[in-house]
């Protein structure tokens, strides 16, 4: 049984009426004589740590789209600083289905390739830096390599842009090497090296162009993982492989349709973790992320090949296939972004990068549209308390806010299923008011002695150690009966493997016998 008791059913108000609370909205059309603003009363139940996150700094533009697209709006326009026009989402992004069952390879948008310079959403002066800059890198490239490598289309955008810089005396035409514009070898001049040089004075970003920050939230929407839906039938395939009680998958089931958050507890080496990593196999299908985010020119890298895994296509003969979508997007499977210890405050916040001049993208940013494990929760380097302080508004609001060096505030989703999963006790670690906003609470239970005995029988099984009933009767009436030992999930693997270290040790088939136990028991139980 939990031992918190009845669950809080997560609230059905719609995204938009939840942010508005926290975010300056665009002020709707008044008279003059009417005042423009105004202020919400508090809540009783509002906490004052929710009170910091009111900022009239916050990019109103970003939050509007956020408070569109999560009401269903088909379109909203917008005009950038550079005057690049403005474009609807569903122009950009193709929509397929809002929900997909768990296992179901159904995306719920496509990025479509840009037919233009406009379409990227890019400033020119920002796409002609960048290729300024792969150009001084590389010294001189083909035409179609800067292409692939600023991950814009050649005839549609680079063409034109190196033509233009070309007519300016900033590359050059070396040779060619290939067919059509696209294969000639452009190299760097002197006067293209100052001007490069120029401009990574304010940023040194090198690889494909970003996309922007409106366009992101667009995407992070659309591809929710709260757009998952897992059944009784495919939890139950997910995790065939382990011994589990039905009552928890049960409770796992609904946590994961409601992409907000769960908190695993309970005795080590229950398997809190392997659970987590179960889950996994419930978020199917793939998503689409950017390989970078354009905030007012500053770059924020979101892709990374450690906690994004790519999900690569081949065609019928083996070769991988071509993408046909904006490159600037890579298509990869949801993520799962796992820490343990080694989670800090820092990790939690945009990191700048001084040489660089561009930013890391936060671990809640590069988890949003999968899940968020936060193993060991409670023996992190940072205080509990101080962690939850930082996610009280984010679990509640599904928005973060994250603050650039300039001072700029900025509002990005929050979505993905964050999972806490600790073997200390929950009142040692959190307070009512943070328990109230996650909303599952799963209490891992120990295994009773038939669950046990199929646990042992299974890991027999996969080491090849024949299972003898009577050697496992043996071992319950000698090291556990007496002292009262809890049966705990992971001991069957554990004292399995302790058996096969001995035998191969003492040069002996791998076998349960009542010496090989007596020596794995004594080894492996430690009486305090």
């Amino acid at each position: 049984m939990n031992i918190f008791g009845k669950k809080n059913e997560p609230s059905k108000d719609d995204l938009a009426a939840r942010l508005n609370q926290y975010v300056t909205q665009p002020a709707p059309a008044v008279p003059p004589s009417e005042p423009e603003t105004s202020v919400e009363p508090q809540r009783e139940d509002q906490d004052d740590e929710s009170l910091d996150y009111e900022d009239s700094s916050i990019d109103t533009a970003v939050q509007a789209r956020i408070d569109a697209l999560s009401r269903g709006a088909a379109r909203v326009d917008e005009r950038d600083d550079d005057s690049v026009s403005s474009r609807s989402a569903t122009n950009y992004f193709t929509d397929i289905a809002p929900m997909a069952i768990a296992g179901e390879s159904r995306p719920s948008f496509f990025p479509k390739r840009p037919a233009s310079l406009e379409e990227t959403g890019i400033a020119r002066s920002f796409v002609t830096d960048l290729i300024l800059r792969s150009l001084y890198a590389a010294n001189e490239l083909m035409g179609i390599i800067i292409s692939e490598r600023v991950a814009l289309p050649f005839a549609e955008v680079v063409g034109p842009i190196l033509e233009t810089l070309r007519h300016e005396q900033a590359v050059e035409i070396k040779s060619q090497r290939g067919l059509g514009d696209a294969g000639y070898l452009y190299g760097i001049t002197d006067k293209g090296i100052l001007r490069a040089r120029d401009s990574m004075e304010k940023l040194t970003y090198v690889g494909p162009a970003p996309v922007r920050l409106e366009d992101y939230v667009t995407a992070t929407l659309a591809q929710s993982v709260r757009s998952v839906v897992v059944t009784q039938e495919n939890i139950r395939e997910a995790f065939r492989d382990l011994i589990i009680n039905d009552e928890v998958l049960d409770e796992v089931g609904p946590a994961v349709n409601s992409g907000s958050s769960m908190f695993l507890f309970g005795y080590p080496g229950n398997g809190k973790t392997s659970i987590a990593e179960r889950i996994t196999k419930l978020l199917g299908d793939y998503i689409f992320v950017p390989n970078a985010v354009e905030v007012d020119g500053a770059v924020i890298k979101v892709f990374d090949s450690i906690n994004h895994t790519p999900v690569e296509e081949t065609l019928a003969d083996g070769q991988p296939r071509r993408p046909d979508w904006d490159t600037r997007w890579v298509k990869i499977e949801r993520p799962v972004v796992m820490v343990g210890g080694e989670l800090t405050m820092s990790s939690l916040d945009l990191l700048y990068n001084e040489s660089g001049k561009y930013y890391e993208a936060p671990l809640q940013m590069k988890a949003n549209g999968g899940m968020f494990l936060i193993d060991d929760f409670g023996r992190q380097m940072i205080r509990p308390q101080d962690l939850l302080n930082r996610w009280i508004v984010p679990l509640e609001k599904r928005v973060d806010f994250l603050t650039l060096v300039t001072g700029k505030k900025i509002s990005i989703p929050f979505e993905q299923l964050i999972v806490f999963s600790t073997n200390l006790d929950p009142k040692d670690l959190v307070d009512d008011a943070f328990l109230r906003r996650i909303k599952f609470k799963i209490n891992v239970l120990d295994p009773d002695e038939d669950q046990f005995r199929a646990i042992f029988k299974l890991m027999c099984n996969r080491r090849s150690v024949p299972y003898v009933e009577e050697a496992f009767r043996y071992m319950l009436d000698t090291y556990y009966a007496p002292t009262g030992r809890p049966l705990r999930m992971c001991q069957p693997r554990d004292l399995v493997d302790q058996i096969i270290s001995i035998a191969k040790y003492k040069m002996v088939p791998a076998e349960m016998t009542m010496p090989l136990i007596d020596r794995a028991c004594q080894t492996y139980f430690v009486t305090l």
